[in-house]
């Protein structure tokens, strides 16, 4: 290295001079000889006994089988997990398929899973409000029970349970035609509950006005009118497993239930299972089934609907803005956005991805329900912020059902609460009419 000099006569080397455009100077580690005395020593101790107790809070054992599934369920695809190790599988297959290739079943839950969050920060969400008023009534939060028919087939407790968990929750409920379970049943099992109706008009006449009359006299406060049901769908998975109407099981399904024997049990003690409000109806299974699914039924028939129910009117399985316009023009008080679940035509759009554009048709006063998908109480959240008043939940309820039954519902609805108010105060909410479409962001059609 070329020495420079240092005053006074001194010689310095290049490399004692530091460059001026090489930045800072770098300091030397200490030398390998020093890094012992340099390395910090960590005191240790044993733990005390308290100590050790906080950390290892061992659980008691739970011997309650159903109790110990439920409680290791924390979401609703947990309780579906469940179900089906509990249910045989052509059950669980009516509950959980779709019709034809199942596209649409999956698109419902897809635009969900799409939806994006836009958080508000430092708002006081120490108690939020989930209470809202859908019906000019105030329900716990947005959250209906979907009719839902065969549901004695799930669990032998049925649409009684599911009334029951409704009425403790401050939820309505609404009860199939199509269900194991009469009207009467319902009011007797949840007698101050909000107890719906959902109707399937057929192609007798005598036969609507008495179911119209039943509900009237059991108390229902809504009536649901299904209109998309004017053929079967074309449910693949029921007719492999020959759960049809009337059933034609095959050897693999009657070996499958078999492996079930508590499942087969309850079935063979309790009540058979058939179309119980239309049990007195003459014909066989297959009669009525034929009778409910209508391909004349048309805008007279929700006219002459409006006239003959004096209470609320709610028409599902709409996903056409003109179609939404035209049914509160007829006087229904409001409409629910449904594909059926996607189990009935496939490849129809979301519900969530349609909601926005029925809102804009119907304005602000009528009332719009969401149903299909509803998975997650994110989901709710999503669906209000698009323009819902609330969402209707059918198979989420029916994991739980076929998991355990009542208390299988109830877990089901404690766990939609626990993530909606979750998602509600991490977005900044303290209460459900604070959502609004700023805070959610989906794609869609």
């Amino acid at each position: 290295m070329s020495p420079t000099d240092r005053p006074g006569g001194q010689m310095q080397t290049a490399a004692e001079v530091p460059a001026a455009s090489e930045g800072p100077a770098v300091v030397s580690a200490p030398a390998a000889s020093e890094a012992p005395d340099a390395r910090i020593r960590v005191r240790r101790q044993l733990p005390r006994v308290s100590e050790v107790r906080e950390l290892l809070q061992f659980r008691a054992p739970v011997l309650d089988p159903v109790q110990r599934r439920l409680e290791r369920a924390l979401t609703i695809e947990d309780l579906r997990r469940i179900s089906r190790r509990t249910t045989p599988r052509a059950v669980f297959d009516y509950v959980d398929g779709g019709a034809e290739a199942e596209v649409t079943a999956q698109r419902n839950l897809e635009a969900f899973r799409g939806a994006v969050f836009v958080p508000e920060g430092l708002n006081s969400v120490a108690d939020p409000d989930l209470s809202t008023e859908l019906l000019g009534e105030r329900i716990a939060f947005p959250l209906v029970f979907a009719p839902t028919g065969y549901t004695r087939m799930m669990h032998h407790e049925g649409e009684a349970a599911v009334a029951r968990v409704a009425q403790r929750n401050g939820l309505p409920y609404a009860l199939s035609t199509v269900g194991t379970t009469t009207i009467e049943e319902v009011r007797d099992a949840a007698p101050r509950g909000q107890n719906w109706f959902q109707l399937y008009l057929t192609n007798d006449r005598a036969l609507n006005t008495e179911m119209v009359g039943r509900a009237l006299a059991a108390g229902c406060t809504t009536v649901v009118l299904t209109i998309d049901t004017a053929v079967g769908g074309g449910r693949h998975k029921d007719t492999r497993n020959g759960l049809t109407i009337p059933p034609s099981l095959t050897v693999q399904t009657f070996l499958d239930m078999a492996r079930f024997p508590y499942w087969w049990a309850n079935k063979l003690t309790t009540a058979p299972i058939n179309f119980a409000s239309l049990r007195d109806y003459p014909g066989t299974s297959k009669d009525v089934a034929a009778m409910l699914f209508d391909p004349g039924l048309d805008w007279d028939d929700l006219a002459w609907l409006r006239a003959e129910w004096p209470h609320r009117l709610l028409v599902k399985g709409v996903l056409n803005p003109a179609d939404v316009q035209r049914a509160v023009g007829l006087g229904a008080d409001g409409v629910i956005v449904s594909n059926h679940g996607g189990r009935q035509l496939d490849r129809t759009p979301a519900t969530l991805d349609v909601l926005p554009a029925v809102r804009e048709a119907v304005g602000p006063d009528a009332t719009v329900l969401l149903d299909s998908g509803v998975r997650n109480g994110q989901d709710i959240i999503a669906a209000i912020a698009q323009g819902a008043d609330a969402v209707m939940i059918g198979r989420a309820y029916l994991y739980g059902l076929m998991a355990g039954g009542e208390r299988g519902v109830e877990r089901a609805v404690e766990i939609l609460r626990t993530e909606y108010r979750r998602a509600l105060q991490l977005l900044g909410l303290d209460a459900t009419s604070a959502i609004a479409p700023r805070h959610v962001k989906v794609g869609g059609v």
